[in-house]
């Protein structure tokens, strides 16, 4: 089937549910099982169905096999948040001694995940370059067990030769973890490019109306044991009722991508004939880097980039053109249906490379209002940013 097909008839189950189209929040703690054999399974670990709620329930079972038919993956693990699938792929296949290759463009979560909590638990971690590409295998140690790859970056939106990165990655046995939030299982399949686990914040598009947190793991057979251990271990569960809404939200996910994607680059390219723009950070641009590799990998683009204005501007002069838009929201995040826009400072983050642009930088989510009203709304802003 067709990709907007699965998302309009997986996880409906109607003979399961009395009828209803919709798979039901089944919200429970205690889950009773049928006889002292089907007790003694789940001590054993060899029941084939949820046995308390915090391992899953149907939602949740029927959302893992969902996003798991979409990413092309054997499995999927749905957890509590996009930063905890990110914690919990990191530490499944790291221990102490062990040595991580994490690319300098990283989400600042995760970045700080890596400072302050993997570097306190003994694990060795390199920032690298996102455009090393094959190159990476001059920083791999006897010691490294992961390469983390996230792409584009959500911040500066360079895209990675993945492809490059996995086959130097996988001949020296090393396990590759990629964020795939910007991109979305409809513009890329992390698994046909050497990604071995891969990451989403179901936050952004597959909940797509910025009223729930929610996080996804994929993965192919060989990596499911180790990292369902180890979720089973943590309990980084989500509820219920997210379950239910980012099965919902996946309904229109295409359609939603359809207007991001046309928006954003409508967007993009206006933008790129601004005065007061330097430069347009957006994947789908020819000038950004890693262009050619998000046009050989990828199928699409988001409605996420970042423009640097050509000057720095003062507090006030900022604050003039920020405070008072009417559309764009100020507010982290991204991938709702409501348009934001953040002042961002990546000069300050960034250890392996060096940012060598010097005006203000802002990331702009483009949401699902009408272009020609959002493109008021940043004349405006400009207007008062002089």
């Amino acid at each position: 089937m067709r990709t907007e097909t699965l998302l309009a008839t997986l996880g409906c189950n109607p003979d399961d549910h009395r009828g209803a189209i919709n798979t039901p929040p089944y919200r429970a703690s205690t889950i009773l099982f049928p006889n002292l054999a089907a007790f003694e399974s789940a001590e054993n670990g060899t029941c084939s169905y949820p046995t308390y709620g915090r391992y899953g329930t149907v939602s949740t079972t029927t959302l893992e096999d969902t996003i798991a038919t979409l990413e092309g993956a054997d499995h999927a693990i749905v957890t509590s948040s996009g930063l905890s699938a990110i914690v919990l792929s990191l530490i499944t296949f790291l221990k102490n001694g062990d040595h991580l290759l994490m690319v300098d463009t990283t989400y600042g979560c995760t970045r700080r995940f890596c400072d302050h909590e993997l570097k306190g638990m003994g694990v060795e971690v390199t920032y690298y370059d996102p455009m090393i590409g094959a190159g990476i295998a001059s920083l791999i140690k006897p010691n490294t067990k992961v390469i983390y790859v996230e792409s584009p970056g959500s911040i500066t939106f360079e895209v990675q030769d993945i492809p490059a990165i996995a086959k130097v990655a996988h001949a020296k046995g090393v396990v590759v973890i990629g964020d795939n939030t910007w991109a979305t299982p409809l513009f890329c399949k992390p698994f046909d490019l050497g990604i071995d686990v891969s990451i989403h914040s179901a936050t952004k598009y597959m909940g797509g109306h910025s009223d729930l947190v929610m996080g996804t793991i994929s993965c192919k057979e060989e990596h499911y044991l180790p990292l369902s251990r180890t979720f089973r271990n943590t309990g980084a569960c989500p509820s219920a009722d997210n379950c239910f809404l980012v099965q919902r939200g996946l309904r229109s996910l295409s359609a939603r991508l359809k207007l991001h994607y046309e928006n954003g680059l409508h967007i993009a390219k206006w933008l790129k004939g601004r005065p007061e723009v330097d430069v347009v950070l957006h994947p789908a641009l020819s000038d950004t880097p890693g262009h050619e590799f998000w046009k050989r990998d990828l199928t699409g683009a988001c409605s996420l980039f970042s423009i640097v204005l050509k000057e720095q501007p003062s507090f006030e002069a900022l604050s003039a053109m920020l405070n008072n838009l009417e559309l764009f929201g100020m507010g982290y995040s991204w991938g709702g249906y409501e348009s934001l826009i953040i002042p961002i400072t990546p000069q300050k983050i960034r250890t392996a490379t060096k940012w060598k642009h010097k005006g203000q930088s802002l990331r702009i989510h483009i949401g699902l209002e009408h272009p020609d009203d959002l493109i008021r709304d940043l004349e405006a802003g400009f207007a008062r940013l002089k």
